[in-house]
């Protein structure tokens, strides 16, 4: 065989050794196909290829998930009578919580780290690299969690799930970090785009939370993911399980006020979202009881929500599209409010209690043993005070008041406000509700409710602890770098060590047998007493008319600092500007000497991290 073109030459040897490589290993005869491709095509195309696959791929896991628990949804509310649905929303929500924590427990050996958090934390720490089994290990545990009436949300799971085969693909295909974590976006994009039917929303949830402090110039592959993510939906999923909304009015500039307080209101009620959210994780964190009995408690006490309360159940688009429409007499008839006369105050004592329990009813689930994520509960909790706060503003005697537009705008505030995401919730809402012209409310509110979450924390609450411990990337991007450096990993544990008893002559020895230029002084059990450095001891030690020097005590120092090995390498480095020391001792949390770290490997280290993880 002749080949005039070297290029080509080069690529038919690369793909006969891969296949000889792969043919070993069980591959399957179309990952043959795309190793090919892979050495076909040049990598920005290969990117293109691969993010229509893992977006059809990710794209049909959320599809098949959301007709599923809308299916069973479907079932409880519409086709059972109301004394019926008492029983179900008694049993159910208790039967969700319970089985999704023994179905983690016996097939997933416990292991049921959940959340956008575990992504951020794989990108940040584990190389992007996420575990086979988060690729259907979510979908299943959160279908028994929000299918059996979970007052949670589904796009959370889908988004892990499609970053789980973003990930694993490029890990069949050997690519590389910054290809990973591309595609690890590309799969929650599609997830996100799938779930809502919202390509553009599902592009800025990947930059705006999982690709935070991640610099990208490939962007084409997330793109092509969300495409396919949203038109599998939208040809696999009939209209009423989509998440679409048709009544709406045009946007008129007169009631710009109403906007505005609605974002302060958004900006608060996302505020307490988050609050109950924490003390109800803190509560049962205390508790100190075995899973399953938290489960138990948990869901009991989800079931008692549910049946006073039923929106509660489950993900809630339904009752917000009948709030939009106009319909809440419809969703007041459902519960056990009938028997009280539906006036306006009914109708606003109803809504007030859906929305200040609705923040329990989500953080009971999800922190019991749930499975389930914010989105889904803030934009149910967001469209429902939007609708408060129109029928409010109505019994108040306002005149044309924009009801569906306020709950619309209800949504993408709190959504803002309690997820830190506001360009993801202004395109979700103007592509679910094909409502461009909204545009300047949906802004509005959802900037000031986001400014009033920054008000009270910077970092997004549910990422504050990792954030914190440097586990995850924030917008930082040099600490984002640093935070990859593990301090254990650049001690130099080969370092000299010598006695304060030790004589001059003893010293001069070790100097001369050495290659170090820093001394550790310890005691006779290991303990750091002082340091030694050449540029402190040399004038000393060829100086004949000393007298009065006899041992190492004499002549050591006290360490300008001392560095633990739990610390962090920005704290580090502030400590080295600080004492404008190169080498700083490093001992355990007993002053027993480990070794010495050095600024310059450090730097070093930061300069190679710096080469692999930037952008070509």
């Amino acid at each position: 065989m002749e080949f005039h073109n070297k290029k080509k030459y080069i690529s038919f040897l690369k793909f006969k050794r891969d296949f000889q490589k792969y043919s070993l290993e069980k591959v399957r005869s179309y990952e043959l196909v795309l190793f090919w491709l892979k050495n076909r095509l040049n990598r920005n195309q290969f990117l293109i290829l691969s993010g229509i696959l893992v977006g059809c791929t990710a794209g049909l896991a959320g599809v098949l998930l959301k007709a599923v628990v809308h299916y069973i949804h479907q079932l409880i509310v519409t086709k059972v009578h109301f004394e019926y649905q008492v029983l179900f929303y008694i049993v159910f929500p208790f039967l969700g919580i319970v089985l999704t924590t023994i179905t983690v427990l016996t097939v997933f050996k416990g292991q049921d780290r959940k959340g956008i958090g575990a992504v951020l934390y794989e990108i940040a720490q584990n190389s992007s690299i996420i575990s086979r089994v988060k690729m259907y290990s979510q979908m299943v545990q959160s279908a028994i969690t929000v299918g059996l009436g979970g007052s949670a949300g589904l796009e959370s799971p889908m988004a892990v799930t499609g970053a789980a085969i973003g990930s694993n693909y490029a890990q069949t295909y050997k690519l590389g970090y910054k290809e990973r974590t591309l595609l690890l976006a590309a799969g929650a994009t599609a997830g996100i785009a799938a779930a809502f039917n919202a390509p553009i929303a599902g592009i800025m949830f990947a930059f705006e939370i999982l690709l935070t402090g991640v610099v990208f110039s490939d962007f084409i592959p997330l793109v092509v993911a969300a495409i396919c993510g949203s038109l599998l939906s939208r040809v696999l999923l009939e209209d009423d399980v989509l998440f679409r909304f048709y009544a709406r009015q045009s946007f008129n500039y007169h009631n710009i006020l109403y906007y505005l307080i609605l974002g302060l209101v958004a900006g608060f009620y996302a505020r307490y979202f988050v609050i109950i959210s924490q003390y109800i994780e803190h509560f049962i964190k205390k508790l100190r009881l075995s899973r399953l009995r938290v489960a138990m408690l948990g869901g009991a006490a989800l079931s008692l929500l549910c049946l006073l309360l039923p929106p509660l159940f489950g993900e809630g688009y339904t009752i917000v599209k009948a709030f939009a429409d106009g319909n809440a007499q419809g969703v007041l008839h459902n519960s056990f409010f009938r028997y009280f006369e539906t006036g306006n105050w009914t109708l606003i004592i109803f809504l007030v209690l859906i929305c200040l329990l609705k923040a329990f009813a989500t953080s009971i689930t999800i922190h019991s043993g749930g499975n389930g994520g914010n989105f889904a509960p803030s934009l149910f909790a967001g469209g429902t005070l939007g609708f408060l706060f129109a029928v409010i503003c109505t019994q108040l005697g306002f005149e044309e008041v924009p009801v569906s537009n306020l709950v619309l705008a209800g949504m993408a505030g709190v959504m803002s406000g309690a997820l830190y995401a506001p360009l993801t919730a202004i395109f979700l809402i103007a592509e679910s509700s094909l409502g461009y012209d909204l545009f300047i409310p949906l802004m509005i509110v959802s900037v000031i409710s986001y400014l009033i979450a920054r008000w009270f924390s910077v970092l997004p609450p549910d990422f504050k602890a990792l954030a914190t411990q440097g586990k995850i990337f924030t917008h930082e991007h040099d600490k984002n770098l640093l935070s990859l450096l593990h301090t254990a990993d650049l001690i130099d544990k080969q370092s000299q060590i010598i006695s304060p008893h030790n004589t001059i002559t003893d010293l001069q020895e070790a100097i001369k047998n050495g290659n170090k230029n820093i001394f550790a002084v310890l005691d006779d059990v290991g303990h750091l007493t002082g340091v030694l450095t050449l540029d402190d001891i040399r004038p000393i030690l060829f100086n004949k008319d000393l007298e009065g020097i006899h041992s190492v005590q004499q002549l050591m120092k006290a360490p300008v600092a001392i560095i633990h090995p739990w610390q962090l390498l920005p704290e580090i480095i502030k400590i080295f500007d600080d004492t404008n020391a190169w080498q700083l001792p490093v001992t355990d949390e007993n002053n027993r000497f480990i070794g010495f770290i050095s600024k310059s490997v450090i730097l070093s280290s930061y300069r190679q991290l710096l080469k692999e993880y930037s952008v070509g």
